[in-house]
């Protein structure tokens, strides 16, 4: 009986030996892997063409998270950092052995100034980020903010539409009860109410000859009507309704 209770007893420890190896080999494992000065992360390749995020922010946004080791460094959170940088669309992160991260970055590609002190971009995506001197040449647009890709969308047709014609569509505004506003490059307001946006901007276009010909500057041009328009004129700012016959809408 004392036999067998020795090989018993013998076999737990042995078994209790083996698993306290392994237990202590994957701490020290655990310990080596994360430890940031036995194997730190040397360096970051940044691929993406950059024209408004600088090496300088980049550095800042993920200074804390490079003080960990290259394998206990979270990806998911290097992506979230640069992602919320205000320039930076789209960043994908990957790790390259032995003791590099390697960056894909794709900035925001900016269409027009939205709302006065913020940006939309190419896909009508509203985004907050600093100004630039060299975008300040883009248009001004202004509407809810979930309206903004139609907006942009409605600004490009105006804007073809006018500009084969002589035209620059500087500034357009949806108002909240979805109203149309544009300002020509010469200054000249348009009124375009909710409807027709198109055929309003068409009938702008064949009647101004006329309205060019007159001894006033055109201020303002409401066309809120099914036929005809009202000008008002330079300074005085009077209203002179043309071949309007019914109420604006």
């Amino acid at each position: 009986m004392s036999r067998v209770n020795w090989y018993l007893w013998s076999g737990a420890g042995f078994l209790f030996f083996i698993v306290a190896s392994f237990v202590f080999g994957g701490y020290q494992l655990h310990k080596f892997l994360n430890d940031a000065s036995t194997l730190p992360i040397e360096a970051v390749a940044i691929k993406g063409e950059r024209a408004y995020t600088t090496d300088k922010d980049i550095q800042v946004a993920l200074q804390d998270l490079m003080q960990r080791s290259f394998f206990s460094a979270d990806i998911t959170l290097v992506q979230q950092a640069l992602e919320a940088l205000p320039w930076v669309y789209r960043a994908s992160v990957r790790r390259e052995w032995p003791a590099k991260l390697r960056v894909y970055l794709q900035e925001q590609q900016p269409a027009a100034h939205w709302n006065g002190d913020a940006w939309l971009n190419v896909h009508g995506e509203v985004f907050e980020a600093p100004s630039h001197p060299e975008l300040e040449h883009l248009p001004q647009l202004s509407g809810p903010d979930d309206m903004g890709l139609e907006v942009l969308t409605v600004y490009a047709q105006i804007n073809s539409l006018l500009k084969i014609n002589g035209f620059t569509l500087a500034s357009l505004n949806l108002t909240p009860r979805h109203a149309w506003h544009a300002t020509l490059g010469n200054g000249i307001v348009l009124d375009l109410g909710r409807e027709d946006k198109i055929a309003r901007i068409q009938r702008f276009i064949t009647v101004y000859p006329v309205l060019a010909k007159q001894d006033k500057s055109v201020a303002r041009v409401d066309l809120r009507y099914d036929t005809g328009l009202a000008v008002g004129w330079g300074d005085a700012q009077t209203r002179e309704p043309i071949i309007n016959d019914q109420k604006p809408r």
